[in-house]
């Protein structure tokens, strides 16, 4: 898993509350297989028409947020199913952190698997990001994890996440990797147990 450290890159404003895993990824590509290219299909049903046709006025299929790698969103982000495809087609398309005032929970975690970057502002913070890049596609937003801050111009706001999932995104650990992490301080406690347990570890 690739890990996230700082990132500077175009900002794409998607403020609208509550968009869940079936608008990010729609059921029915949940057959297809990662490597088919689920990026492709992000935000389908509300991205592009009946007919497949993109839609004008939403932003991703704007030219100067096309490419962008940050998503600046509405609360609750990720609600709804736990589809961990949702996180894959995001992250597929290339954008490496969602900015909004709150994430659904099974998303976000799985996000931090994925090297999926979810920071959480709040809804005014949000709402003022949204409207700068809207105002100025061409002004790049810095997210920085160690320092856990959003730069926009001449703007600072710092951003929540667990420190757990800070520390796996800023290391490219997933959960085994994480486990892995603690090797020696899991065979210091079995060393220490069998020293003050001698009998316990009979017949092991």
């Amino acid at each position: 898993m690739d890990n996230f450290t700082r990132l500077t890159a175009t900002a794409c404003p998607l403020p609208q509350p509550n968009i869940n895993t079936d608008a990010i990824l729609p059921a029915r590509f949940l057959k297809w297989p990662r490597d088919k290219g689920l990026g492709s299909v992000l935000f389908n049903d509300i991205r592009r028409d009946a007919d497949g046709n993109e839609l004008a006025d939403f932003p991703l299929n704007k030219p100067a947020w096309r490419n962008a790698q940050i998503l600046i969103a509405g609360r609750n982000f990720g609600g709804g199913s736990s589809r961990e495809a949702a996180v894959y087609a995001v992250y597929d398309y290339g954008i490496r952190c969602v900015i909004a005032p709150s994430f659904g929970d099974i998303f976000a975690q799985n996000s931090v698997k994925n090297g999926l970057l979810t920071a959480a502002v709040s809804d005014a913070e949000a709402a003022e990001l949204a409207a700068a890049v809207a105002a100025d596609p061409s002004r790049a937003v810095t997210v920085d994890l160690d320092e856990q801050t959003i730069t926009c111009g001449n703007r600072t706001y710092s951003f929540a996440i667990d420190p757990v999932s800070k520390n796996q995104l800023l290391n490219g650990w997933d959960d085994v990797d994480l486990t892995e992490s603690f090797r020696q301080k899991i065979e210091d406690y079995r060393e220490a147990d069998r020293q003050s347990r001698p009998w316990a570890a009979i017949g092991r």
